[in-house]
């Protein structure tokens, strides 16, 4: 008995020597390994796929006699003539110049899987088809949006064609690819002498049985007249995708890489296999839904005339032949199973396109107002005490903050929704404590559960049958933070429920309605699998494998807390309430769910640089709600850096100081001038924007438009913008050109458009169309306001966003050059409750300034035809024009809204004006509810 005791005793003694190890070796490596992930290479099917080359000879055909139309969807069957598989294709056009293809087997030996529970309730459009008189091989669906869809019969191909240009081609190049599911022995015919990988595989010590076999399915699609195109993130690589000629193809395989490498086609945390092509003339976008690992080529090309008549239906629908070669955009997508199924949005215009995407995958849901703020984090605060003296000193340093975050040793020995008593005695008056000014606690809950007795969730989650199971249908246990782990099967909803359910009060002790949450390694991170992630063999509910759902299952732990808060609140107000939750993975619709953020970054100015082209690729995919960590997860920035960091952070969408354990403290407030105080003004910036930010986080909730960004999505015409990925917009009133570099006191800055645009700070003007070098001293980031519109502000800075919900406005209006007009809109509801939509309380408040004639300047303000009933004490305070030519005579204030060209008469207002900078400044115009309409004139001579 005693020799077994030491025996037992001496490996659990190894098992804790090897976890320390590898826990060591992922807090304090230098740099990406890059050996522990995959190059194409190195996986399979990757290899296979690749290895295709274009052919107009592809295998596929169609079968004629099996064409069925009912009006909206048509469906025919298709053979692959080399392997003798039958296939099911789905043709559907949709509403508003949006098509979808779906492949699948006919009869497969094993289902096929299909990405759940993210595409929206979707109509379709009514269609017609029939056999071009001009080409009886080639199917046209003539849908009522005005798209046209060609399919050639053999070889397959689909092109998409709007306003007789064909945008898309399908299988142009004859890379479509489908390995039908088969026996072993059945396959041994199609490989490849002395292939490998088809039935199993091996990466470094990690097995892969494969028991299914090869399932691979890929296809080509070209951007005809494109030579641009973005999107497919995560990826540390150029906002405007570059060519994966003679290096690795994109990646997508949620993976946690830390301190990840730049200008790289590696995998990161989260994956939308999503992207857009854009050119002066056209904006398109292709989704291809599936959630397995997934790797896209890219070739830059052009097609001449010739091959172009070729390659797409010998222009039966070109309305006209160019004699100059078109450039295109040529792309191969490969996935290792699950089915073919593309949506594709033929905008015309950007603003179109990112509606359409929306439509089918959801938008962004309004979020409170307080996760727009500033937030406040650190891998650890230490205990209670210390996040008292953080929440102290930010006030005593006149530095507001919404948030204040607890990393994972906040928790019991890793044990999510649990507390370290020794160390956090009170969370509820901890939290109660800093509820009372409006600022709110965020507790990180990681996706693996440690496996140890006495542990509720563990408890349960076993008595249930809730993990993901190994090949062997055991429990999955790995490493990760706690030690031996198992993962929540969140692809079953009733286990979303589940955790949906372990938010409220009387189950997570210690916790209040100020509580948010953070889903961090949902990737899923296990650090002892292949590629720090789960083993593809490992099965989910129904029968599915990790590898079919990978991409995917990251997206479900978020929304499964979402979920809980508006429960929670539910319970215990009758209400719900509007949940905030942070996210590192994330996949296609990880939009309707919260924020997500670039991950372990580094203190390096390349990674500052990064934080805004990894923004700006993740904004065009569908997610606008994006951030980094301000100063690099990983090192210790110098001042400049970190001051730099936060001026651009400003403007990004989510706003989050973060660093790792073995880092120096960086709170702001701990820095020497004049850095503090620059540090101050920016977060002091933010919380001036917070009007403008939120109306452009509802505008993006309405139409699944970006917050940040590209400059081509407001100037789609501008080709000197396409490739742009320094500077940005926030919304479509505010260019941001941040300082990127070290040392740089002033920056080139190209201003498109032929309106002016105003430095927010002096009030210059700068010619549209101009390329101009700017001053940008450390104390100053450029931001411009564009001619032409009105911007919503709020100049009274408090502790946080919640104090100031009835503090008033100040507008700030540009005019433009000639007619001297603009006009805004703010939008004002509760800020945290879904009052807004479903009780109609919110108001959107139309602002413009017009000219009746030449000598009197008219502002109006009043609610929108759209706004419902809602009342507020927020007021307008003050409003600044700029732009004006000279000072008026007068300026007078009436109630309501006035028509005609004159003025009447009305209460007389306090006024300035500035010569030097054109700016009028008009002071309280309205002591009433900004919800009142009211007019403001001003005469000149």
């Amino acid at each position: 008995v005693v020799v077994v005791v030491v025996v037992v005793l001496l490996v659990m003694a190894s098992l804790v020597l090897v976890l320390v190890v590898v826990l060591a070796a992922v807090a304090c490596v230098s740099a990406v390994d890059r050996n522990n992930f995959k190059t194409c290479d190195e996986s399979s099917f990757c290899k296979r796929n690749r290895n295709l080359k274009p052919t107009t000879s592809s295998a596929f055909s169609v079968r004629r006699d099996t064409i069925a139309h009912d009006g909206e969807k048509v469906s025919f069957e298709m053979d692959n003539v080399q392997t003798e598989a039958t296939f099911v294709v789905e043709i559907t056009g949709l509403q508003d110049n949006t098509a979808r293809l779906l492949i699948n087997e006919k009869d497969p030996l094993h289902s096929r899987y299909r990405v759940k529970d993210v595409v929206e309730e979707l109509k379709p459009s009514h269609s017609k088809g029939e056999f071009s008189s001009e080409n009886d091989g080639v199917y046209v669906i003539h849908v009522e949006t005005g798209v046209t869809i060609a399919i050639t019969m053999a070889p397959f191909q689909v092109d998409f064609i709007r306003e007789g240009e064909v945008l898309l081609s399908f299988n142009g190049r004859g890379l479509l690819n489908f390995e039908h599911y088969r026996t072993k022995s059945q396959d041994e015919s199609l490989a490849d002498e002395g292939e490998e990988g088809r039935w199993e595989e091996v990466f470094k010590s990690h097995h892969d049985s494969k028991p299914r076999g090869p399932a691979s399915v890929g296809f080509d699609m070209t951007f005809h007249g494109v030579k641009h195109v973005f999107g497919i993130p995560e990826h540390a690589s150029t906002f405007s995708l570059a060519s994966t000629q003679g290096t690795q193809p994109y990646r997508l395989y949620n993976l946690d890489v830390f301190e990840y490498e730049l200008k790289e086609t590696m995998a990161l945390y989260g994956s939308v296999p999503y992207m857009i092509g854009h050119s002066t003339t056209q904006t398109c976008g292709v989704l291809f839904l599936n959630s397995a690992e997934m790797w896209v080529d890219i070739d830059k090309a052009e097609t001449s005339p010739a091959a172009k008549i070729v390659n797409a239906l010998k222009s039966l629908f070109s309305k006209k032949q160019d004699s100059d070669p078109k450039p295109r955009t040529d792309t191969h997508w490969f996935a290792e199973s699950g089915v073919i199924d593309v949506f594709v949005f033929l905008g015309p215009t950007p603003s179109r396109v990112f509606k359409q995407y929306a439509r089918v995958t959801g938008t962004m849901e309004l979020p409170p107002l307080f996760s727009t703020a500033y937030h406040q984090c650190r891998w650890n605060y230490n205990d209670q005490e210390d996040v008292a003296f953080v929440d102290q000193q930010l006030d005593a340093n006149d530095m507001p903050a919404d948030v204040i975050w607890l990393d994972i040793e906040h928790t019991d020995g890793k044990r999510y929704m649990t507390w370290d008593l020794a160390k956090f005695p009170d969370p509820k008056s901890m939290q109660n404590a800093l509820e009372v000014k409006g600022r709110k606690m965020v507790n990180i809950v990681d996706p693996h559960i440690k496996r140890a007795s006495g542990y509720h969730l563990h408890e349960e989650a076993t008595k249930l049958d809730y993990y993901i199971k190994n090949k062997d249908n055991n429990a999955y246990d790995g490493w990760c933070w706690p030690g031996s782990s198992s993962w929540m099967d969140f692809t079953n909803p009733e286990i979303r429920s589940w955790w949906a359910d372990q938010f409220a009060l009387d189950k997570y002790g210690g916790s209040t309605l100020s509580l948010y949450f953070w889903n961090d390694m949902n990737e899923p991170s296990v650090f002892n699998g292949p590629e720090i992630t789960m083993h593809k063999d490992a099965k989910h509910y129904g029968d599915v494998e990790h590898r079919d759902v990978h991409n995917v299952y990251g997206m479900w732990q978020p929304a499964s807390t979402a979920e809980g808060i508006r429960r929670r609140a539910e319970k215990e107000t009758g209400k719900p309430t509007r949940p905030f939750v942070l996210s590192r993975a994330f996949f296609a619709g990880s939009q309707k769910y919260g924020a997500i953020w670039t991950g372990d970054n580094t203190a390096e100015w390349g990674h500052l640089g990064a934080s805004v082209s990894m923004c700006l690729s993740v904004g065009v995919a569908g997610i606008p709600f994006c951030g980094a960590d301000i100063g690099g997860f990983f090192g210790n920035p110098d001042i400049e850096l970190l001051t730099r960091w936060f001026q651009v952070a400003a403007f990004q969408p989510f706003m989050r100081a973060h660093a790792h354990l073995d880092t120096k403290r960086r709170e702001p407030y701990l820095f020497d001038e004049p850095h503090k105080s620059i540090i101050r003004n920016a977060i002091h910036s933010r919380y001036h924007y917070l009007p403008y930010m939120y109306s452009v986080f509802r505008e993006s909730s309405l139409t699944g438009s970006p917050i940040m960004r590209p400059l081509w999505s407001e100037f789609p015409r501008d080709e000197n913008v396409f490739a742009e990925e320094e500077t940005f917009m926030v919304g479509s009133a505010i260019l941001v050109a941040p300082v990127l570099f070290q040392g740089q006191t002033s920056r080139t800055v190209y201003f498109p458009g032929s309106e002016p645009w105003y430095d927010v700070s002096t009030f210059r003007a700068y010619t549209g169309g101009s390329t101009q070098t700017v001053a940008a001293p450390l104390r100053k980031i450029p931001v411009y306001q564009h001619a032409g519109t009105i911007v919503a502000k709020k100049m009274r800075v408090r502790r946080t966003s919640s104090l100031t919900h009835n503090d008033p406005f100040t507008f700030v209006a540009a005019l433009t050059k000639d007619s001297l007009e603009a006009s805004g809109s703010v939008y004002v509801d509760d800020y945290s409750s879904y009052d807004y939509e479903k009780e109609g309380k919110f108001a959107t408040i139309d602002v413009s300034i017009t000219w009746p004639n030449k000598n009197t300047l008219k502002f109006q303000s009043g609610p929108s035809n759209e706004s419902g009933s809602f009342e507020t004490k927020e007021w307008v305070e003050k409003i600044v024009i700029i732009g004006v030519p000279r000072v008026p005579n007068s300026v007078v204030s009436i109630g309501g809204v006035v028509a005609g060209d004159t003025i009447p008469a009305g209460k007389e207002l306090s006024f300035t004006y500035n010569a030097d900078t054109g700016s009028l400044t008009i002071k309280k115009p309205s002591t009433e509810g900004v919800t009142t309409a009211f007019s403001v004139f001003a005469a000149f001579n």
